[in-house]
């Protein structure tokens, strides 16, 4: 599957969300990543969200403040995202386990600036927020109600490749 790196925008407006607030514990007996996919964020805490709403079935790309997926090792994390066709997020920063695991997945882990995350999480409060990365530049686009940012980001080289192959066993299996 191709993975598409941005489209609408779910604004998470909290920092250290867990991974037991991203995939409940309960859950990790599965054997699939399909038999994921419904538990997405069930356990999430935070005002006004709910897990089985338009929001997050619609979204693509998840805004969200900083230490995002603290908590366990767990590779369950992004999967549930992957398997829910969210394959960017933004955050200020990661847990480093999950952000190395999102790159692992071949999904992109966005590291912005506190004052960038802000100016999103207020687009997205003025009308539906979409984000259009272009992976090369390693630029971010952001439309919201017709205004319009732009930022860029950084990756290092090697993350990079891990998402331009689709994941870590695509990027072995070309190389080796």
């Amino acid at each position: 599957m191709k993975k598409i790196f941005g489209g609408p925008v779910l604004c998470l407006d909290r920092s250290d969300i867990n991974t037991d607030e991203i995939i409940p514990a309960k859950y990790l007996t599965e054997v699939t990543k399909e038999a994921l996919k419904p538990y997405i964020l069930e356990d999430l805490s935070l005002d006004g969200f709910d897990a089985k709403g338009a929001p997050l079935k619609n979204a693509q790309v998840i805004v969200t403040r900083g230490n995002f997926g603290c908590g366990s090792s767990r590779e369950h994390a992004p999967w549930v995202f992957e398997v829910n066709n969210i394959h960017t997020i933004i955050a200020e920063s990661y847990a480093r386990i999950f952000r190395q695991n999102m790159f692992n997945c071949g999904m992109l882990a966005i590291e912005l600036p506190k004052a960038q995350i802000d100016t999103l999480v207020d687009m997205a409060k003025g009308g539906a927020l979409v984000v259009s990365v272009d992976l090369p530049a390693q630029r971010i686009s952001a439309t919201a109600d017709g205004r319009e940012e732009s930022f860029s980001f950084e990756l290092s080289p090697f993350d990079k490749a891990l998402v331009e192959a689709g994941g870590w066993v695509e990027f072995a299996d070309a190389r080796y």
